[in-house]
């Protein structure tokens, strides 16, 4: 049983300039005292932030998380007008424990740079659009601080 669960993630500013920041409302969670504590290939993935949260208390929780825009410098040319996607990843003490990934569709809001897009690439006008009503979410189990049974209790060695 996770002792964190997402409730929701709310995409904050979408659509907006492929050069703006994320921007998304994180609500999830949490059931008991937490203690502190490219397509092709990954070479192209760029980490655009991190945070840490807590102490966390036990209920609902909610924070607003923003991270910039990718370097674009460190995207193919060719992959920059096209599908990519977005993950944010939930770890505690370095295990993840859930990740949410969206659809992001980078092109020109002008239909004739649609059409004829340029060769080199206009960042003022191009515009990332976030397809925030279909995450794939995926949950993985990990081992919080107790051992938990499948309801919930608190279990001991014997």
């Amino acid at each position: 049983m996770s002792v964190v669960n997402i409730i929701n993630i709310k995409v904050i500013n979408n659509p907006t300039l492929f050069t703006a920041d994320y921007q998304f409302e994180i609500t999830f969670e949490c059931i008991s005292e937490l203690v502190d504590g490219s397509s092709e290939s990954k070479e192209y993935d760029q980490v655009l932030d991190s945070i840490m949260v807590g102490p966390v208390p036990p209920g609902v929780n909610q924070f607003i998380f923003q991270a910039p825009a990718p370097n674009p410098d460190r995207i193919p040319p060719s992959d920059l007008l096209d599908v990519t996607v977005i993950i944010i990843t939930c770890s505690y003490r370095d295990q993840e424990f859930v990740r949410v990934g969206y659809y992001v569709n980078n092109e020109y809001i002008e239909e004739e740079l649609r059409e004829n897009p340029p060769d080199k690439v206009i960042f003022d006008k191009l515009y990332r659009n976030i397809l925030a009503d279909k995450p794939r979410v995926t949950r993985m189990p990990i081992k919080w601080d107790d051992l938990r049974d499948s309801q919930g209790l608190i279990c001991s060695d014997v």
